[in-house]
């Protein structure tokens, strides 16, 4: 997975709209859910011990011309108050597209506030295999009790935490202790230029061990060389995910492991 691959747009400054440009929005909006203008392509998350797929992440992509990349789109859907909505018909695309497999879902901060996440029928409670929600640490910053209140009730009913993209802009590790994720996804930004030996292999390292200390499992995002490979297998991670491995497609794609690690 690379930045911009997914959803997520935690810690993005929100901008202040005209009332024009909100009208816009909230046509295009209307339209692209309407006529489900949207698809789903999937990246394998791989273990690192056997190379079989553990589950596969799905990430949005918009279908019309409307938007030209899946930020905009959700940021659009965010300023007209219609990013549940949004991101509940995506989990519906993506367990069309992937009913066989564990899934990673991405989701969107603004998505704690309007309550769609813990309605009964959400697709996330349908999935006949094991759903992990993706979350940013910009989440618990911005809706703390909100936050927990919400994944309590989830959890309760066997979904999985996930907290994503941890390494990236203001990590803060004390929030693996907090909400106690069954996975911790590194972020490209440590795993890039990875290398056996190195001062950044021992900081991935140590964190892999406080992660594993603290109960959650590893997922090495963005491994785009055999060099990163191999040093993420060295640190101990248990999973792996990137372009080396397999990119973004539909339907879900087999990974392909290269012949020297």
């Amino acid at each position: 997975m690379r930045k911009g691959d997914g959803l997520t747009l935690a810690g993005t400054k929100q901008r202040v709209y005209s009332d024009e440009e909100l009208r816009e929005f909230s046509e295009k909006i209307e339209q692209i859910i309407s006529n489900r203008e949207l698809s789903i392509v999937f990246q394998p998350v791989v273990c690192l011990a056997d190379r079989s797929v553990f589950a596969y992440e799905a990430l949005a992509r918009n279908t019309s011309s409307i938007f030209v990349y899946p930020p905009d789109m959700l940021e659009a859907a965010v300023a007209v108050g219609r990013c549940g909505e949004l991101g509940r018909l995506l989990r519906q695309i993506a367990l069309e597209g992937c009913p066989d497999h564990t899934l990673f879902l991405n989701i969107h901060p603004d998505e704690f506030e309007d309550g769609l996440l813990i309605e009964p029928d959400d697709p996330i409670f349908l999935h006949a295999e094991r759903v992990y929600l993706e979350i940013t640490e910009s989440v618990p910053m911005r809706y703390p009790e909100l936050c927990r209140s919400i994944l309590r009730e989830i959890r309760s009913h066997g979904i999985r935490l996930a907290v994503d993209d941890l390494g990236s802009g203001y990590s803060n590790l004390k929030y693996i202790s907090d909400l106690q994720p069954e996975i911790v996804k590194l972020d490209r930004e440590l795993i890039s230029g990875l290398a056996k030996g190195t001062r950044l292999h021992r900081l991935v390292t140590s964190i892999v061990d406080l992660s594993v200390n603290m109960g959650a499992q590893v997922v090495a995002e963005g491994i785009e060389t055999v060099e990163e490979l191999g040093a993420v297998m060295d640190t101990g991670a248990h999973f792996g995910q990137g372009y080396l491995l397999a990119r973004p497609t539909f339907p879900p794609p087999e990974p392909s492991w290269p012949e020297v690690v």
